[in-house]
């Protein structure tokens, strides 16, 4: 039985497509069978793991509206056991086509509830509108991507009244994993601040794993690759591989 867990914050910039691609890399290298859901009209996760979004036959928009076809949508990545549902800019077009749908919230979560994988990881879209909802209805876990600066806080109690809503209507088993800090830099003492902060705020929920600003992490998806191929000596990539660790611990 699959692990779903959606990574969102719905600010953008926080890491949180750096975060989906490193953790299904480093699941994927600890030999789980991983299935990362590009659930962010951007395509920023397909596009980090190698794939041209403008030369996509299937994406996530057509699992959404196509089920006869939900197998075709994922293509085998050149890393073993780590499979992805690219997608494109095209599935912004969603957001208006759910609208009238009856059962609107729960497109993704039928659509994907047959896949056999150890997780499954959906990279959502940096905003709480239908996408977002319909990620949080399938998944049974929640990690939230922070960036350590001065306005790390600032939405988190929205985003989290609106998962405690989809938990109390449309999915009773979501679940908050953890908050991971990310682009910690230890030479400010700003970054420090913003620890304590959300170590005050969510306790045991703040992952141990802080994920560093690192030059090598931060070009990689210009390569197309996760840290682990570009760089698996990194800084980055070693904060990622603990946080997988951690992830399985959990």
């Amino acid at each position: 039985m699959s692990l779903t867990i959606a990574i969102l914050n719905q600010k953008g910039g926080v890491g949180k497509t750096t975060t989906a691609i490193n953790l299904a890399s480093y699941l994927s290298r600890s030999g789980k069978n991983v299935l990362l859901v590009d659930f962010d009209p951007q395509g920023n996760a397909t596009s980090g793991l190698g794939f041209d979004k403008d030369a996509l036959e299937e994406t996530s928009y057509d699992i959404l509206f196509k089920g006869d076809s939900l197998e075709s949508a994922i293509l085998e990545t050149q890393y073993p056991r780590l499979s992805i549902i690219p997608t494109n800019i095209e599935l912004a077009n969603a957001e208006v086509e759910l609208v009238d749908k009856p059962n609107r919230e729960l497109f993704l979560k039928n659509a994907i509830g047959s896949f056999d994988f150890d997780f499954i990881l959906i990279d959502c879209p940096p905003a709480l509108g239908l996408l977002t909802i319909n990620a949080l209805s399938a998944a049974d876990k929640l990690i939230i991507p922070v960036q350590a600066e001065y306005y790390a806080l600032e939405g988190l109690g929205q985003l989290l009244s609106v998962t405690q809503n989809v938990r109390k209507g449309l999915n009773k088993n979501l679940e908050l994993m953890g908050v991971v800090l990310t682009m910690f830099d230890t030479r400010t003492s700003l970054s420090e601040q913003v620890y304590e902060e959300l170590k005050k705020h969510f306790g045991s929920k703040l992952f141990k794993t802080i994920i560093p600003r690192n030059v090598r992490l931060a070009e990689a998806p210009s390569f197309g690759k996760p840290i682990s191929a570009h760089d698996k000596w990194s800084k980055g990539a070693r904060a990622y591989k603990q946080l997988a660790k951690e992830i399985m611990t959990k």
